[in-house]
């Protein structure tokens, strides 16, 4: 007996395929790799590398959605043809395997489309993250020492990388700022989600009152911008300074003044990097950070601008507090923008972020856009 939630899946699985054919301009897109393969094939198609590669990912970008598009609709048919026969021959078994296919389906077409809402020019670029506790002292930046923990958690589930690139520790505990970068596809486009002000709500162990507190962290998230030509910088415009490194328990600690902290004097932006040994890569890494940041600026005052065109009463995304965690009087997690929330305080915090992440890309969405 065919259980009458596997139709109802079936019906929602063959609405999204149509809407995801239509929105992905399918057809289209199978003539551009077909162009694509049509110039490679041409003699002189090496003659500028850049361009050839340029070209290149372009195609696999275009082919991934065709084939990861072509394999669910493949999963679908094979799925159905398993309904007609559990119907027809009234196998439990094969009942039971065709309602585990067709969840996994499902999971698996919901997925994709989140894939698909990181469209944006920066979403697949690596992701440098910041956070810096607010007034608080100890118990501010024990909460931001938690975040850090679970952001590493989360990139970690993703298979990411994580790079420390500057961590300034706490006086008794907890950390007074970090840097991270976080290295994988469509880091930056998971992680601009969680940009914005987290505030803790809990008993705080450093209270020999055991009185409630509430702490908040910033977190900011920029892109890993790394073509010069995006951002002029110009050598007159930094004040460059360089001091001995520090990390957390002991690690980066260097005897020579090898960390490096850069100033942009018109806008005030200030960025280090002490991770590495040389002086030389540091200043390297923070000039990478600064024009990510100067990038960030960049697109900021352009939606700015574009407000004011429209008329439109816009907040800026990083001031704002987005989310809530409260380990006490109960337990709970709640995503203003989204009023997502769970009660599983534990999960979350050891990077179990996907809920809100999906939740906030999905109001991302314009009825205009086109994956």
């Amino acid at each position: 007996m065919i259980d009458a939630s596997v139709r109802h899946n079936m019906r929602s699985i063959a609405a999204k395929l149509t809407n995801l054919r239509g929105s992905l301009d399918f057809d289209l897109k199978q003539e551009m790799i077909a162009n694509f393969e049509e110039k490679m094939a041409a003699p002189d198609f090496w003659d500028d590398n850049d361009k050839a590669q340029g070209l290149i990912s372009e195609m696999n970008a275009i082919k991934s959605i065709v084939d990861q598009y072509g394999k669910l609709k493949q999963d679908y048919d094979d799925n159905e043809m398993m309904l007609e026969l559990a119907e027809e021959e009234d196998d439990e078994s094969l009942a039971e395997e065709l309602t585990a296919n067709v969840e996994q389906l499902l999971a698996s077409i919901e997925n994709f489309e989140l894939q698909l809402l990181l469209s944006e020019p920066y979403d697949k670029m690596n992701a440098i993250l910041e956070l810096h506790p607010g007034a608080g002292g100890t118990e501010s930046q024990d909460w931001g020492q938690m975040l850090l923990r679970m952001y590493t958690r989360w990139a970690e589930k993703r298979g990411f990388k994580v790079e420390v690139l500057d961590y300034l520790p706490g006086d008794e505990a907890g950390i007074k700022s970090v840097t991270l970068l976080v290295k994988g596809y469509n880091a930056y486009g998971y992680l601009k989600t969680e940009k914005g002000v987290h505030r803790l709500v809990r008993i705080s162990p450093f209270d020999s009152s055991g009185r409630r507190h509430t702490s908040f962290v910033s977190c900011d998230v920029v892109p890993e911008i790394t073509d010069d030509a995006e951002i002029e910088i110009r050598t007159e415009d930094l004040k460059v300074d360089t001091y001995r490194a520090s990390g957390a328990g002991g690690q980066h600690i260097n005897t020579t003044d090898s960390a490096v902290r850069i100033t942009h004097i018109p806008t005030g932006i200030v960025v280090t990097c002490q991770t590495e040994r040389s002086q030389i890569k540091n200043r390297e890494r923070a000039m990478t950070h600064l024009r990510s940041k100067l990038y960030e600026r960049k697109i900021e005052e352009q939606q700015k601008q574009l407000a004011e065109i429209r008329g439109d009463q816009m907040e800026i995304a990083w001031g704002s507090q987005i989310r809530s965690y409260v380990f006490h009087p109960y337990s709970m997690v709640k995503d203003h923008r989204t009023q997502v929330e769970t009660g599983n305080v534990g999960a979350v915090m050891d990077g179990d972020l996907d809920t809100f992440i999906d939740a906030y890309l999905r109001t991302l969405i314009q009825p205009s856009s086109e994956a």
